[in-house]
C-alpha cells in the first residue's frame, strides 16, 4: 500500500547538492514526488511509495550528501497523491 509523506529538512541543506542527491535517492528507491528549496533555507519534499522505502528515504534525509549538516527532519503523513516520477522543483 502506497503512502505519501511531507518532509521539511533544516540545517545546512542548500548549496550542498541536497536536492539533486535527494532526487537520486528517491528515484533509486522507486518513490515519486518532488523536492525544492524554501526561502527560509530549508528543503521541502513530498515523497510517495512503499512504507519501507519511505523509511529508507527518511534515514537518508538525516544524513544527506557529504557537505550537508542536517539539524532536523520534520515528517508528516499527507494524502496519497499521484506523481509521474520524482523531480526537483525550482
Amino acid at each position: 500500500m502506497n503512502r505519501c509523506r511531507h518532509f521539511l529538512v533544516s540545517g545546512r541543506v542548500q548549496g550542498v547538492f541536497y536536492r539533486a542527491a535527494s532526487e537520486s535517492v528517491a528515484r533509486r528507491l522507486g518513490l515519486t514526488g518532488w523536492v525544492r528549496n524554501l526561502p527560509d533555507g530549508r528543503v521541502e519534499l513530498v515523497a510517495c511509495g512503499e512504507e519501507t522505502k519511505l523509511k529508507e528515504l527518511e534515514q537518508w534525509l538525516w544524513q544527506g550528501p557529504p557537505r550537508a549538516r542536517v539539524e532536523q527532519v520534520a515528517v508528516q503523513d499527507v494524502a496519497v497523491q499521484v506523481f509521474p516520477g520524482f523531480s526537483v522543483l525550482r
